[in-house]
């Protein structure tokens, strides 16, 4: 397979210019290791050394002053690993001014572990690799994000219609290794990935006690993906106390395979549901592990509803986190006590909004953006744009700033 651009990459080796210490966070095999190993034969020079080989390992954390010691530049994977690195660390930066004295990667999310997240203070930049996007495996401007908040919606054509013909990409997700594989292949490297993963990471982690049980509460969460969280009713499925249950879903968001929508608190006239929203971080991991394939997603409109807006959504939180906006934007969902309901709801750090539906349907219909109107006529000039994605060829206009638009405009040029 052709090696893939990563479209990260502009803005890691930019931050070795800016930051002493760049980090770069991701799930297990989405791609850390080669792209920093390329950085680290070309763009910005640096010995590079895994924590994953037990003699690197077994040296950063019985003498990190001397792992680290010395004036070359070091790109160290895995450094979630040896915790014990990062105050060594921190006192080399101390010492010297160096722009990109160290690149690290970390599979576990080192700012919510308590003997990592206070050790570098203003010292990092950190960033997320996540698995490949749309944009990166068929092309494309990855302008969505920046032409929703300037309040304009991309006009293309050519673009799939209906579920079987998003089929694929769906069922294929972005992992590096799922996307080189198909069929059988696929659902054996998402077996064998999640074996791997919910074993080890999760005992070195040392948040749970039964790994076993962040398996089994992921596999919920994937038969629930695009849902409100219920805590209580996946504890009583379980045999475990919801404390539990959040803390293994803690777990899995730190190692990248959940994304969490805290739900808007704004209120737009009614009650609001005050629940998050859980989505798998990959549709290939997902449609693997609840069994749907190309005629599921076809046939089941319950299966393909909550898949498509994960798909969507994951799309959409890949773009963001190479974009110049990714900074200041957050991401929420948004339901009241009256339905009104919007798959995603992006906020600039200066009020302005973005509120996007997200249909597994060809036909977009009018009251598909009802909550989008409220939205609009609730917030005035903070609302940019509301989009409807949907699976059709056709971009219509619903309203003032809102439009149904094919799923495909999030990659398309």
């Amino acid at each position: 397979m052709t090696l893939i651009e990563r479209n990260i990459r502009p803005l890691v080796v930019g931050g070795l210019t800016q930051a002493r210490v760049v980090c770069l966070l991701g799930a297990r095999q989405v791609g850390k290791t080669t792209l920093i190993r390329s950085i680290a034969a070309a763009e910005h020079p640096a010995r590079y050394v895994s924590l994953d080989e037990p003699a690197a390992l077994e040296e950063a954390r019985t003498d990190p002053t001397g792992f680290v010691a010395g004036r070359e530049r070091l790109a160290i994977d895995e450094v979630q690993r040896a915790p014990e690195l990062l105050p060594a660390i921190k006192r080399v930066v101390d010492s010297s001014n160096d722009r990109g004295r160290f690149l690290l990667t970390g599979s576990a999310n080192i700012l919510t572990l308590p003997q990592i997240a206070d050790a570098l203070p203003g010292r990092v930049d950190y960033m997320t690799l996540w698995p490949f996007s749309q944009v990166e495996l068929v092309g494309g401007r990855g302008s969505f994000i920046e032409d929703a908040f300037d309040g304009r919606a991309l006009r293309v054509t050519d673009v799939p219609v209906g579920r079987s013909a998003y089929a694929e990409q769906v069922l294929r997700g972005g992992f590096p290794e799922a996307v080189r594989s198909d069929g059988a292949w696929r659902i054996r490297f998402f077996a064998s990935y999640l074996d791997s993963i919910l074993g080890r990471e999760v005992v070195e982690l040392g948040a749970v006690r039964d790994a076993s049980a962040t398996a089994r509460v992921l596999r919920l969460v994937a038969a629930r993906s695009a849902a409100l969280t219920n805590l209580s009713e996946i504890g009583r499925e379980l045999g475990i106390d919801h404390k539990t249950v959040a803390n293994h879903l803690k777990v899995l968001e730190q190692l990248f395979m959940i994304v969490r929508l805290p739900a808007w608190h704004v209120n737009l006239g009614h009650r609001v549901v005050r629940s998050a929203k859980l989505h798998l971080a990959d549709t290939g991991m997902l449609c693997a592990l609840i069994g749907a394939d190309a005629d599921r997603l076809e046939s089941d409109g319950a299966i393909a509803g909550s898949v498509f807006e994960t798909f969507a959504i994951n799309e959409i939180v890949r773009l963001a986190s190479v974009s110049e906006l990714g900074p200041l934007l957050s991401f929420f969902h948004y339901r009241d006590q009256r339905r009104n309901e919007i798959d995603l709801v992006v906020e600039h750090a200066g009020g302005d909004v973005v509120g996007i539906e997200i249909k597994a349907s060809a036909t977009p219909r009018r009251e598909d953006a009802a909550a989008l109107r409220l939205l609009r006529d609730r917030l005035g000039r903070r609302f940019r744009l509301g989009l409807v994605l949907h699976l059709g060829p056709d971009s219509i206009p619903l309203g003032d700033r809102i439009e149904a638009v094919p799923l495909a405009s999030i990659w398309s040029e």
